[in-house]
């Protein structure tokens, strides 16, 4: 069962993310609050997958990825972010951190899952 952290600041959104992955046979979620709440998680916990937002109080969701990439069990574990920045800019900045997709709000449950799928049979 693969272990997975939501990184949100809206609570809302972090329902709808646990409700669509629950929905998807993702059972073992984790939320967090902010990027520095996500990176404390990341490091007291393993996880199979990282979801983040990019807008975030505290660390962005770009800092929390660079941060995640520099951690040797983070190296190469899939980091979805999940946005509404829609930039070519950001998108960049998002892979040169170390992001494996991008995945624009509002989100589709089934095309989240799908993303979800295809970065965890890597």
């Amino acid at each position: 069962m693969s272990k997975l952290l939501i990184v949100d600041d809206s609570t809302m959104l972090r329902d709808m993310l646990n409700y669509a992955l629950n929905e998807g046979g993702y059972t073992d979620v984790t939320e967090a609050i902010d990027g520095k709440d996500g990176l404390e998680k990341a490091k007291s916990m393993a996880f199979d997958l990282i979801i983040t937002d990019v807008n975030m109080p505290n660390m962005d969701g770009i800092t929390l990825i660079a941060e995640l990439r520099k951690l040797p069990q983070y190296a190469t574990k899939p980091i979805l972010v999940l946005t509404t920045e829609r930039s070519d800019e950001m998108k960049v900045k998002g892979k040169s951190a170390g992001a494996t997709g991008w995945i624009v709000k509002p989100f589709v449950p089934d095309q989240l899952l799908k993303a979800v799928n295809i970065v965890l049979s890597r």
